[in-house]
């Protein structure tokens, strides 16, 4: 059995079970339904047997009771009804005298309410039940009526309509009736659960089967396939469920993807990269060990030297690496808070006054008199500015300039670095931001290309981007924005 015949046979036994259920309790609130009907048909027939026995004879005399009318009463009522049962009440509900079968009687007196309430009723009267003398746990159907002398209330007379004899009767004519009821509610809630359990495995056959088609053609590696809005039918929260499930699916599939080809490229960058120092630095060291007696002590600083330059950049290079590959795996939070911009530019153009001398560069800070605080993460925001100015200053030629501009806006800052170097071309510009990619790299400004990658990388944290303008042989200006701090 496939286990779409195996749910649908689950749904069909549910369906049955649950129609059983309501069929037993139909049958139970019918048995109840049905005894209540019969009570109230019984006291509507025989409601006024009450007042029309008083209104023939006269029980009450004086207060007394009059024996001869009591006799009449008992013949009268037993001649109608042999299972009626008859008491004379007192003003306050005490049973004078009755007149029932076996006499077995266990109250002395009965509540007045029900009779008040039912004489009061004058045409229609309610369905009302009152105490039973033989069963004081129950409350039974009854007929009543005020005796009056001379306008006066002298008790009452009060009979019970359905005693003990009637009721057993009644009983199991009910239960007879109740268990052929009973059995053509089984046939009729089998036939009805066959007929809706066929029913609902045709109409969830007619959605599911498409549905089912779909998943087996994503399971076998078509991760193209959708569930289309012909294909759902009633079951659109499934089918937009699993395709949003497909979506994010193929998106993590194109993620590890490129991950891997990440990882891939990183490790033939990183061997290209590290490779160029390390040779230096070896070739150097053999050479010194080579002609360690011919060497003057002129040739002797100029390869220690040309060897610590070599370290300095493989060590700068492989603290590049780290900080993009952290960038990239998302394992660097920007924590922003509010700090002055202007400071910042202060120290940055401290930092690089040596730098730029030693190239006979001529640095200049651009900010007005009062730029306002912004909001981002200091430490963060340090770390592109400096790439920006490492750039400028690697290639921008001998006597150029290089200017930082600080630009105070209504709802933010511009931070321009702008510089006279050799310019950028527009084809260049499109993939400068790429990691590894550089704008016309010599040996003399030759490096790992993930400068520009990681203040990229950086500004997206702060949902901001960067953006360059440039001309060839005109010099190239970096620039992004900022939000102000608002107190």
């Amino acid at each position: 059995m496939s286990k779409l015949n195996f749910l649908f046979c689950k749904i069909a036994l549910a369906l049955l079970v649950l129609l059983a259920a309501v069929s037993v309790a139909y049958n139970y609130i019918s048995h109840y339904v049905a005894e209540d009907y019969i009570l109230e048909v019984n006291q509507k027939l025989y409601g006024e047997i009450a007042a029309h026995t008083v209104k023939e004879v006269k029980p009450m005399v004086n207060g007394k009771i009059d024996s001869v009318a009591i006799q009449d009463i008992m013949h009268s009522m037993m001649v109608l009804n042999p299972s009626l049962e008859v008491y004379l009440l007192d003003k306050e509900g005490g049973i004078i005298t009755y007149v029932a079968p076996y006499k077995k009687i266990k109250l002395e007196s009965v509540d007045l309410a029900p009779i008040k309430e039912f004489i009061a009723a004058r045409e229609d009267k309610p369905f009302i039940k009152g105490d039973d003398p033989r069963h004081p746990e129950r409350k039974n159907i009854f007929s009543a009526a005020p005796i009056l002398d001379k306008e006066e209330l002298q008790g009452y007379v009060y009979t019970i309509l359905a005693s003990e004899e009637q009721m057993e009767v009644v009983s199991g004519l009910q239960g007879s009736y109740m268990f052929n009821l009973g059995k053509r509610m089984v046939w009729i809630t089998l036939l009805t659960a066959i007929v809706l359990g066929l029913l609902a495995v045709w109409y969830l056959t007619r959605s599911l089967s498409g549905v089912i088609e779909t998943v087996q053609r994503f399971k076998e590696g078509d991760y193209s396939a959708r569930i289309a809005p012909d294909q759902s039918g009633d079951l659109v929260v499934l089918s937009d469920t699993f395709n949003g499930m497909a979506d994010q699916i193929v998106a993590n599939i194109d993620e590890l993807k490129s991950v891997e080809n990440l990882r891939r490229e990183l490790i033939a960058n990183v061997s290209h990269d590290l490779r160029t120092p390390l040779s230096i630095m070896q070739g150097y060291v053999e050479t010194m060990l080579m002609k360690n007696d011919n060497l003057s002590k002129e040739n002797r600083e100029k390869y220690l030297k040309t060897v610590l330059n070599s370290s300095e950049r493989l060590s700068n290079l492989i603290a590049q690496l780290f900080e993009y590959s952290k960038l990239e795996a998302k394992q660097i939070e920007a924590k922003k808070e509010p700090f002055f911009i202007a400071d910042l530019a202060q120290d940055v153009f401290i930092k690089y006054q040596i730098l730029a001398k030693e190239k006979h560069l001529q640095l200049e800070l651009n900010t007005p008199e009062e730029v306002p605080m912004v909001f981002a993460d200091v430490g963060l925001v340090e770390r592109v500015i400096q790439n920006l100015m490492d750039n400028a200053i690697k290639f921008t030629p001998y006597g150029g300039k290089i200017i930082l501009h600080l630009v105070p806006n209504k709802e933010d800052v511009l931070i321009k670095v702008e510089d006279t170097g050799k310019g950028i071309s527009k084809e260049e510009q499109s993939v400068i931001f790429e990691r590894y990619q550089k704008a016309g790299s010599t040996k003399q400004n030759a490096g790992a290309g993930l400068g520009l990658a990681i203040a990229k990388k950086i500004l997206e944290l702060h949902d901001a981007t960067i953006r360059v303008q440039s001309k060839l042989n005109q010099g190239t200006t970096f620039m992004f924005q900022l939000p102000t701090y608002a107190a």
